[in-house]
């Protein structure tokens, strides 16, 4: 099993994100404490997930946050055989962002590039930053983008600057089709345009979602019913750790009754896919 959509719970990684603690704690009701890796792989461990794909932050325009890259790339270095190291930026910075996304492939060895329009306000259509995902084509590596609501800013006045628009999934649709052969992932089921992300994974072929963010039980009904019939080559599972955890997710997961073919595809086949593992059937 291959967890897709996993934060580092580290003290480096939640002190960027100090500042929507009080937020993220009230609307996935958990209490966030600092965790080395080794204890997080350890929980992974008792569940059989071999994998975890670890992605850096970046909210500079909202909040002043730089993606450290550095950080994810250390602990993927401590445990290569088990993490999988996305990179982030704010790709307002233009030129800088492609030198980036450069060195975060080529010198830090990630593999990925995890994008949060609603934390650095911009659309991920905007033809401005075409040269970014053009680079990211070129260096042969996936790009997720956040999608739908976010616990970042909930509840807190004027959702603390944070603008949920920016991450509509029909923003994929245009880059989608420009960009054919570029891999896309949007993480997280969109709420509250759900149906809007399930048409454009279905019709755009470079296109997946992660089921990260919420916990199974949840699961609306024309999700399941996508998944078993239209995209299940598409989704791939993810907890947004450590905001869900691995255990409750799985669990519930299985308790959804899809055959058993989709569970094996979600759980692993569609990450390796999308990754270039080798498949293990």
């Amino acid at each position: 099993m291959i967890d897709f959509h996993v934060h580092p719970p580290v003290e480096e990684y939640l002190r960027g994100i100090e500042k929507f603690k009080s937020s993220l704690e009230a609307f996935f009701k958990v209490r966030l404490e600092p965790k080395s890796m080794d204890e997080v792989l350890s929980e992974y461990d008792e569940l059989g997930v071999k994998k975890l794909v670890l992605l850096a932050f970046s909210a500079e325009v909202v909040a002043g946050v730089r993606a450290d890259n550095e950080l994810v790339a250390r602990l993927v270095d401590e445990h290569p055989d088990r993490l999988v190291g996305f990179a982030s930026l704010n790709p307002w910075r233009g030129r800088a962002a492609l030198e980036e996304l450069e060195r975060a492939v080529k010198d830090l060895g990630l593999r990925g590039l995890k994008l949060y329009p609603n934390m650095d306000a911009f659309y991920p259509d905007d033809v401005r930053f075409y040269p970014l995902y053009q680079r990211a084509l070129e260096l042969g590596v996936p790009v997720m983008f956040h999608t739908g609501t976010t616990g970042l800013g909930a509840g807190l006045p004027g959702g603390a600057g944070v603008r949920l628009e920016y991450s509509r999934p029909i923003h994929i649709d245009r880059l989608a089709s420009d960009f054919p052969d570029l891999t896309i992932i949007m993480a997280h089921p969109a709420w509250p345009w759900l149906e809007e992300q399930l048409a454009v994974v279905a019709h755009k072929a470079n296109v997946y979602m992660d089921l990260s963010g919420w916990a199974p039980r949840y699961f609306p009904e024309m999700l399941l019913t996508y998944l078993k019939v239209f995209i299940p080559d598409k989704c791939l599972f993810g907890t947004d750790y450590p905001f869900i955890r691995p255990g409750r997710w799985l669990s519930e997961f299985r308790q959804l009754g899809l055959p058993e073919e989709v569970v094996r595809k979600v759980l692993e086949e569609n990450a390796r896919r999308v990754l270039g593992l080798p498949s293990t059937r």
